[in-house]
């Protein structure tokens, strides 16, 4: 959320058939707050100090910046327990009111998408990492949002689909685009046309996600993995963080002279960066490097 909003504005176009797909879809659960409503947070249990305090239980989408060790990351929370995170007009404008201002915001280097709802999960073209981290269910538009993430983690009894076919409609939120990238076209189509469900461990074998892990007795279990993938991103070039997402993204929609160009492209912008100086001052100098994403 794990995970982008080429999807948001399709979704606003979309909303109910989203919605009425992901009735019963997934994200993650519980940083310093963005302004989207309310207070903050609690803090998260043995997972570092994180937040701050005191969220409104109303709040559909809670934004938290992280801070200490997990400074740079920040958790975007879906909270609408009583629809079961299904998708409507207010989540979606207020998901793209927050991942606009993370656009802007040089201090993120990762954004981890969760939800809030325990044993449910339900995220946007941002240019930093992102994460869907997919502790619940996440069917129908939940599993189409967090194949708007760049990665997907996911616990053992995650259960994942795009089951709009039993509806008679089909994924109209980016899925019948991003599967069949993400896993391979007839695969894509088998599960499509079957409307079928999988686990995590199936997830993992087919590509759907890049880690499974066994659910602990908090229901966190891969928000837990997915913050301490975020950290292993933390002391990395911010600009170089972005300018790689951008080549990536888009080499994988053209051939590979055309993409080799793009890469050179985006090489030739991280050469003038402080960063770069800095990067091998700090290489020569043998210490961390102090990157401040200029």
């Amino acid at each position: 959320m794990a995970a982008a909003l080429g999807g948001l504005g399709l979704l606003q176009g979309r909303v109910r058939l989203a919605a009425a797909a992901a009735a019963t879809s997934s994200l993650g659960r519980p940083g310093r707050r963005a302004p989207v409503r309310g207070g903050a947070a609690t803090a998260l249990p043995s997972a570092g100090r994180s937040y701050s305090s005191e969220a409104k239980e109303e709040e559909e989408l809670r934004v938290r910046y992280l801070d200490d060790e997990h400074k740079g990351i920040v958790v975007l929370g879906l909270n609408r327990s009583y629809a079961k995170n299904a998708l409507n007009k207010n989540l979606l404008k207020m998901m793209s009111k927050a991942v606009d201002a993370l656009k802007s915001d040089k201090k993120v280097r990762t954004v981890i998408f969760r939800s809030e709802v325990p044993g449910i999960f339900c995220a946007a073209n941002l240019p930093v990492p992102t994460i869907a981290a997919i502790d619940g269910t996440a069917l129908g538009g939940g599993l189409e949002l967090a194949l708007a993430c760049d990665i997907r983690v996911a616990a053992s009894s995650a259960k994942m689909g795009l089951v709009e076919t039993k509806l008679a409609i089909i994924p109209g939120a980016g899925g019948t685009q991003r599967l069949p990238r993400t896993i391979g076209v007839s695969l894509a189509k088998e599960l499509i046309f079957s409307a079928r469900i999988v686990d995590g461990e199936e997830a993992k074998s087919i590509g759907l996600i890049s880690h499974v892990v066994e659910q602990n007795e908090a229901g966190d279990a891969a928000y837990r993995r997915a913050l301490a993938l975020a950290k292993e991103f933390l002391p990395q070039g911010p600009v170089a963080m972005r300018v790689a997402k951008l080549a990536i993204n888009q080499g994988m929609e053209v051939d590979l002279v055309t993409g080799l160009a793009i890469e050179e492209a985006c090489y030739a912008q991280t050469i003038p960066t402080k960063d770069r100086i800095e990067g091998l001052l700090a290489f020569k100098e043998k210490r961390p490097p102090r990157y401040k994403g200029e």
